[in-house]
C-alpha cells in the first residue's frame, strides 16, 4: 500500500502561482512514476505531468507545458507541481498518483494509488 497526501491548493488570481505537494508513504519503493492529474466539474480526469522517481525524467501535457514544472525530493518522498501563469481554465481538483509501470503514464489506468485531491481555483 502507498499513501499519498496532496497539499498546497487554494484560490489564486489569473496569472498567479501555486505549488502543490504530494507526500508519499508506505511501499513507495515499488513506485516508478509519480503523476499529477486534474479533474474539473463535468469533465474527465486529465493528465498534467509525470516524473520518474529514479531518473527524474519528466512528461507534460501540452496544456501546461512551459507553465507547470514537476519535481521530486527523493529524501522526503515528495513530489511537487509548481504552477505559474495560472488561468481560469486550470481550475480543478488536482490529484497525485503513483504507478509501478513506465508505460502509458499519461493515462489514469496506469496508476495504482491516488491521493484525496486538492482544490485549485483560479479567478479571472
Amino acid at each position: 500500500q502507498v499513501q499519498l497526501v496532496e497539499s498546497g491548493g487554494g484560490l489564486v488570481q489569473a496569472g498567479g502561482s501555486l505549488r502543490l505537494s504530494c507526500a508519499a508513504s508506505g511501499r513507495t519503493f515499488s513506485s516508478a512514476i509519480m503523476g499529477w492529474f486534474r479533474q474539473a466539474p463535468g469533465k474527465e480526469r486529465e493528465f498534467i505531468a509525470a516524473i520518474s522517481w529514479s531518473r527524474g525524467g519528466t512528461t507534460y501535457a501540452d496544456s501546461v507545458k512551459g507553465r507547470f514544472t514537476i519535481s521530486r525530493d527523493n529524501a522526503k518522498n515528495t513530489v511537487y507541481l509548481q504552477m505559474n501563469s495560472l488561468k481560469p481554465e486550470d481550475t480543478a481538483v488536482y490529484y497525485c498518483a503513483t504507478s509501478d509501470t513506465i508505460v502509458r503514464i499519461t493515462t489514469s489506468t496506469a496508476y495504482d494509488y491516488w491521493g484525496q485531491g486538492t482544490q485549485v481555483t483560479v479567478s479571472s
